[in-house]
C-alpha cells in the first residue's frame, strides 16, 4: 500500500499563507517577542500584522526570535500522524537556526510510538523564500506522483543549488543591531553603499561585495544570477523575490530580471519577508532566489 504523506514546513518560508495552504502544505508557525509580548509570524493572514511589525522597527524596537522547541514539533507531527498520514517535514535551514535538531528529537520520540509510520525531517539549508522555493519544488514532485524516496534524494542533492542573493538599501538597522558601527553606517548611507550578500553552502549569510547605488546593486545581483543560474540568460527555472518593506525596489528588480531572463518558468513571485527573517535583516532588503550550480562556502 502506498504511503500518504503530509508535506509541511515552517512559517519562515516567506510565502503567502494563502499560497502554501492552497497547495495543501501544513505550516508550523514561529513567534517573536516585542516589548515582552509574543506575536505570531502569520504569513500575511492578517494584513495588519506585517505593517505593525515594520512599524516596530521604525520606532527603534528590536524584536527577539527563538527556536521552535521539541514539544512544538512533537505536537505538530502527532497531529499529522493522528490524521492518518505520514510526516514529510522540511525545516528552516540549520545555517539560520538550530530548530531542526529539536525536530529530530521529536521525530525520534514519536517513531517509538508509531513504529509502522514514516516521519521524515529534512534540513533545507535554505532561508526565506529560497526555503519556500525548495518546499514548492517538493510539492510539485508529490503532485506528479514521484516516490517519496526519490523526493528525499532530489532535495538532498539540490537544496544547495537554490541560490539566495541579497542586497540592502537601508543600513539603519545594521547600525541599530550593532552589525555595523555608527560612523561606518553613516558614511555608507551618504555614499549610498548597498551591501551585497548571499547564502553559502552551510546556509549562512555572507556579505561579499558592495554596490554604490540601487541600480548598481540590482546589476550586481543580476550579473551574479547569470553567472550561477542554470543556462545563463536562457534560464528557464523558477525565480522568487522577497523584500522587507520595500515593494518598489522588489518590483524594479523583477522587471530587470524579466528583461535579462525571458524564459523564466511561470510568473516571478514577489513575497514579503516576514517578521522572523525581518527581525535580522531589517527593512530595505531585496532577495532573489533561483536554481543554479552548487553554492560555495
Amino acid at each position: 500500500m502506498k504511503r500518504e504523506f503530509q508535506l509541511s514546513c515552517e512559517s519562515t518560508v516567506d510565502l503567502p499563507y494563502s499560497y502554501v495552504s492552497g497547495r495543501n502544505i501544513k505550516v508550523l508557525f514561529y513567534t517573536y517577542l516585542v516589548d515582552g509580548k509574543e506575536l505570531l509570524d502569520d504569513m500575511g493572514q492578517d494584513e495588519n500584522t506585517l505593517k505593525q511589525f515594520y512599524k516596530y522597527l521604525d520606532e527603534g524596537k528590536i524584536p527577539s526570535t527563538s527556536q521552535l522547541n521539541e514539544f512544538q514539533y512533537e505536537e505538530f507531527f502527532r497531529n499529522v500522524l493522528e490524521s492518518g498520514k505520514d510526516v514529510f517535514h522540511i525545516c528552516f535551514g540549520t545555517g539560520m537556526t538550530g530548530s531542526y535538531f529539536n525536530a529530530i528529537k521529536a521525530k525520534d520520540k514519536l517513531q517509538n510510538e508509531y513504529k509502522d509510520r514514516k516521519i521524515i525531517v529534512i534540513d533545507s539549508l535554505c532561508s526565506s523564500s529560497g526555503y519556500g522555493m525548495l518546499v514548492d519544488d517538493a510539492k510539485d514532485m508529490f503532485d506528479e506522483g514521484v516516490d517519496y524516496e526519490e523526493i528525499i534524494k532530489w532535495l538532498e542533492e539540490n537544496k544547495n543549488r537554490i541560490h539566495h542573493q541579497f542586497y540592502s538599501t537601508d543600513l539603519k538597522y545594521y547600525r541599530r543591531t550593532g552589525r555595523m558601527s555608527g560612523p561606518v553606517a553613516s558614511i555608507a548611507s551618504v555614499l549610498k553603499v548597498n551591501p551585497i550578500m548571499r547564502l553559502n553552502n552551510k546556509g549562512k549569510i555572507i556579505a561579499y561585495d558592495k554596490a554604490i547605488g540601487k541600480k548598481s546593486a540590482i546589476k550586481k545581483t543580476l550579473d551574479t544570477m547569470e553567472l550561477h543560474c542554470d543556462n545563463g540568460k536562457d534560464y528557464s527555472g523558477k525565480c522568487f523575490i522577497c523584500h522587507s518593506n520595500n515593494l518598489e525596489d522588489a518590483l524594479l528588480t523583477k522587471e530587470k530580471i524579466k528583461e535579462r531572463f525571458p524564459y523564466i518558468k511561470g510568473e516571478i513571485k514577489v513575497c514579503d519577508i516576514g517578521p522572523i527573517i525581518g527581525s535580522h535583516a531589517g527593512p530595505g532588503t531585496i532577495a532573489v532566489f533561483f536554481h543554479g550550480d552548487e553554492r560555495v562556502e
